[in-house]
C-alpha cells in the first residue's frame, strides 16, 4: 500500500495536538526516520472554542477557520486529515466537505474500539459542546454499546478539569477526577471513553489503565493505519 502525508488540523487544543504527534511517532513500527508517518501539523490557536460556539451560536464560529486550515494542509501535501479534539466532529459534515480530501472520523472511531473491547454501558466524559450535540451518544448506540453522560453537578467537574487544568497548563485536580470516577461507577459504567483530548492528558498525567478508552490515542492508531504504515507491537 502506498503511504499517504496526514495533516493535522492542530490548536484544538494546543498540547492535546502534540501529544498526538508523539503518540503517533510512538505507535509507528518504524526502524528508521524514513519509516515514520510523513505529517504536517498547524497548531492554530486562533480557531474558537468549539462548545462555547455549539453553546450559543452568536458566537465565533470555528468551522470557516478549521476549513481555512485543511486547505492549507491540502495545499502542501496532505492525504488524510486528522483532528485532536472531539467537539469538532459535531461539524465533521461540513469540515469533510469543505476539505475535499478525508477526514478520520475520530469519535466513531473510538465508539468502534469501545465495541471491540466488549464494553457494554460506557461513560462518556466529553465537553458539554459534545454532550449537547450528543456525537457520541449516537456513535456509541450504533455501535450497539448503552451510553452514559454525567450528571449536571459532574459534569462542572470535566468542565473544570478540561478548561481549569489541563488547558490552563496546570496539574490535575486528582480530588476533583477522583469524585468524577466515582459517580461514573456508580452509574453502573464498565468503561469510560475520554471524549475529550486534553483527557488524554489526564490519562497520561495520572496513569489510567485499560478501563478507559482514549479517543486520542484511537485517533492515532486511525491515523497511522490510513495512511499505509503499520503499528508497532
Amino acid at each position: 500500500m502506498k503511504t499517504k502525508i496526514l495533516g493535522i488540523i492542530g490548536g484544538v487544543g494546543p498540547l492535546a495536538t502534540m501529544l498526538l504527534g508523539e503518540m503517533i511517532v510512538k505507535r509507528t513500527k518504524a526502524k528508521t526516520d524514513q519509516q515514520h508517518v510523513n505529517m504536517v501539523i498547524t497548531n492554530n490557536t486562533a480557531i474558537p472554542d468549539r462548545t462555547t460556539y455549539i453553546l450559543d451560536r452568536s458566537k465565533a464560529n470555528p468551522v470557516p477557520v478549521m476549513i481555512s486550515d485543511a486547505l492549507k494542509l491540502k495545499s502542501i501535501g496532505a492525504e488524510v486529515l486528522a483532528i485532536p479534539c472531539n467537539t469538532a466532529h459535531s461539524f465533521y459534515k461540513e469540515i469533510q466537505q469543505g476539505a475535499g480530501i478525508p477526514v478520520l472520523h475520530m469519535i466513531n472511531e473510538t465508539a468502534k474500539r469501545a465495541a471491540q473491547i466488549g464494553a457494554k454501558k460506557v461513560g462518556i466524559l466529553a465537553t458539554t459542546g459534545t454532550l449537547t450535540a450528543s456525537v457520541y451518544q449516537l456513535a456509541c448506540k450504533d455501535a450497539g454499546i448503552q451510553p452514559v453522560v454525567p450528571d449536571e453537578e459532574t459534569q462542572k467537574l470535566v468542565m473544570s478539569v478540561i478548561y481549569d487544568d489541563v488547558k490552563a497548563g496546570q496539574p490535575v485536580d486528582f480530588l476533583k477526577w477522583q469524585q468524577i470516577i466515582n459517580q461514573m461507577n456508580e452509574l453502573g459504567c464498565d468503561h469510560l471513553i475520554l471524549g475529550c483530548t486534553e483527557l488524554s492528558i489526564v490519562k497520561k498525567e495520572l496513569n489510567l489503565d485499560d478501563k478507559y478508552i482514549d479517543s486520542l490515542m484511537v485517533l492515532a492508531e486511525s491515523a497511522i493505519l490510513s495512511c499505509g504504515y503499520e503499528l508497532n507491537d
